[in-house]
């Protein structure tokens, strides 16, 4: 494509059985996301997955994305799919520079990791024909959300380049929660989270551990929320969020999807 993108987006992936379950209510979203989400063709992906930690930001660089199946239990089926996308090295590199400059200590980059199932199984579905450059930044479990809301905002720029910045995890991710009580906590999360983002007080999401009711349940770690920071922060502090999907997984794993639309 030519020209930049206005939107960054904070997705949530659920479970791998997405990739080849069509029960899983989410599944249909995805698949018609060129259609209904965004039909544009961006010339590179950038996405952050909640299934890659590390110390320091770190940034994968390879020439063709390995598809990594970080799960075990599943159908055989799910461990025959491939995702092989075309790496980004010349992205990862400018991610790399954006991030030292913004500050960041010790950016690393990574010349052999593949993507997880928090990138491919979405991706899978949302650009099927595999045939868009692709890198991933990890998240930082060390760090808080404002660290993860920075990086973000230190890689705004790269949508100028037509560059679709993607954070993948899920609104809420406890699957050891169990019982109607629990339930109940997460949900409240869950409705907050939207309220305070269609409302823009971005602020009060970086705090969400203070501000946000049952955040503990919600997210016992923050794994899969701090790509929804980078999302955030890589739009702009005007930017407008909008929730367009929402759909629920057994016991408390959710699927809404955002959209933050940048105001420049």
């Amino acid at each position: 494509m030519n020209g930049g993108i206005k939107e960054t987006y904070y997705i949530s992936h659920g479970t791998p059985m997405l990739a080849v379950d069509e029960a899983v209510p989410a599944r249909k979203f995805f698949k018609e996301w060129r259609e209904k989400v965004d039909g544009r063709k961006p010339n590179s992906i950038l996405i952050i997955s909640a299934h890659w930690e590390t110390h320091h930001p770190t940034i994968t660089a390879v020439d063709r994305c390995d598809t990594i199946y970080d799960f075990y239990g599943f159908p055989s089926s799910l461990y025959k799919l491939k995702y092989p996308a075309p790496g980004a090295p010349q992205l990862a590199k400018q991610v790399e520079q954006l991030l030292t400059n913004a500050g960041f200590k010790d950016v690393k980059m990574d010349n052999k990791r593949g993507l997880d199932h928090g990138s491919w199984v979405p991706l899978m579905l949302m650009y099927p024909e595999a045939n868009i450059p692709i890198c991933q930044l990890s998240i930082q479990m060390n760090k808080d959300a404002i660290h993860h809301y920075n990086m973000g905002k230190a890689l705004a720029s790269l949508k100028e380049q037509g560059v679709l910045i993607i954070g993948s995890g899920s609104a809420t991710h406890n699957p050891r929660a169990i019982g109607l009580e629990a339930k109940k906590a997460v949900a409240q999360f869950d409705q907050w989270l939207e309220k305070t983002l269609i409302s823009g007080r971005y602020q009060d999401v970086n705090e969400y551990e203070k501000k946000a009711p049952h955040a503990k349940m919600a997210h016992p770690w923050p794994d899969h929320l701090y790509p929804l920071h980078v999302a955030m922060g890589a739009a702009d502090t005007n930017s407008k969020a909008e929730l367009i999907h929402r759909s629920q997984c057994p016991n408390t794993i959710s699927y809404p999807c955002y959209k933050f639309t940048s105001s420049s």
